[in-house]
């Protein structure tokens, strides 16, 4: 079989059949997600289950103990994240929206991984750049405003540790990314990191295609 022909399309039976075969959640994490689904539409910047399994598994793999997450909304990545981290575990949470984050602070709570959790309500770009030069983290997972995601990779490869994780979000970006006539704000910046970071020397990177497409780079 060539190369080209190994992929698949996944339709909803065969999705559902990779969600019951992967830990994808608990009773805590199904409860999120559902009070998320009530926000309505916007409930679609929630990660998928699968990809929450696949970044915990990440985070106890490389034996990480500081992290760093730009983008909570409701908090499902991030408790993923928390959890997989050890007791002394630091996890460093940017982002913007009170009213969001107060649901994830809740669930945080009630799985017991909030004293590992610092949120930061301010611009990522400036709590990032103001954390002290002595900052490294082991693992990464930005998620938020598509047109600074250059702004965030920069910020975290420089306090990243040799062999450490960042994994990168919506890289894909519902496949708008290979479609030369969107030339939107969002689909250009995607576009163009991705394209930067194949070429970047200082990384290993691999795009793979769970939920709207995650990008895993480690740092050389």
């Amino acid at each position: 079989m060539p190369a080209s022909d190994k992929f698949l399309q996944l339709t909803q039976p065969l999705y559902d059949y990779v969600i019951a075969h992967g830990h994808n959640g608990d009773t805590i994490m199904r409860e999120l997600a559902e009070e998320t689904r009530k926000l309505g539409r916007i409930a679609g910047m929630q990660i998928a289950p699968e990809q929450g399994a696949l970044m915990g598994t990440l985070v106890r793999a490389i034996g990480a103990k500081s992290a760093v997450e730009v983008g909570v909304f409701t908090g499902y990545s991030s408790l993923s994240v928390a959890r997989a981290l050890p007791e002394d575990g630091k996890l460093l949470c940017c982002d913007v929206n009170e009213e969001w984050t107060s649901i994830a602070r809740r669930y945080w709570e009630r799985a017991g991984v909030a004293r590992k959790i610092t949120l930061k309500l301010a611009p990522a770009a400036e709590t990032l750049r103001a954390l002290p030069a002595s900052t490294t983290f082991d693992f990464a997972f930005v998620d938020a405003d598509k047109s600074n995601y250059r702004i965030y990779y920069e910020e975290i490869l420089k306090r990243l540790r040799p062999n450490g994780l960042l994994l990168i979000d919506n890289v894909l970006w519902n496949g708008q990314v290979i479609d030369a006539k969107d030339q939107s704000e969002d689909t250009v910046a995607i576009r163009a990191l991705n394209d930067f970071i194949v070429r970047d020397t200082r990384v290993d990177a691999v795009m793979i295609p769970v939920a709207d497409g995650i990008t895993i780079v480690r740092k050389k």
